[in-house]
């Protein structure tokens, strides 16, 4: 995990939002219950005192995989981008899917912000990669499992 990976700084505030909260709320109250179950004795046989340490590992391999992420994240504050109209890493682009006519908006974001129900797809995605930068009134097509799709980008935003 050395090369950079971009974040939205919107994707950073959530990333440390749930560093804070592992650290601060989750892994004391793992180590409670852990020195709990230790009370109860025999350790071979007791399933709390394996459940809390097993909550305990994952807790710290997520906290050590978010500091690896955020310390090589590029962070990329979207409202402060001035890219003319392009579409980049961190837009918002509503495009129109010229065969259907359904519109949709999507932001381009890093792999770990992408959630597809909420509208972000990864800048790796297919999607993405065909509109990276191109602008508002362009015509994209997609090479997608059911075939070439192509779509209009009828907006850019940076929010």
């Amino acid at each position: 995990m050395s090369d950079k990976v971009p974040l939205t700084k919107k994707g950073a505030e959530k990333l440390r939002e749930e560093l804070q909260r592992l650290k601060m709320v989750d892994r004391p109250r793992i180590i409670a219950a852990i020195a709990e179950a230790r009370a109860h004795g025999d350790l071979k046989e007791n399933a709390e005192y394996h459940a809390a340490r097993e909550q305990q590992s994952f807790a710290e391999g997520r906290i050590k995989e978010i500091d690896g992420k955020l310390s090589n994240a590029t962070i990329i504050d979207v409202t402060e981008l001035d890219a003319g109209g392009k579409v980049v890493f961190g837009a918002t682009v509503v495009i129109v899917d010229e065969d259907t006519g359904d519109e949709v908006t999507y932001q381009i974001v890093g792999e770990d912000e992408a959630n597809i129900k909420e509208g972000r797809i990864s800048f790796s995605s297919p999607i993405a990669r065909a509109l990276i930068g191109k602008f508002q009134d362009d015509v994209v097509t997609v090479v997608t499992p059911g075939g070439e799709k192509t779509f209009e980008i009828v907006e850019v935003r940076y929010e």
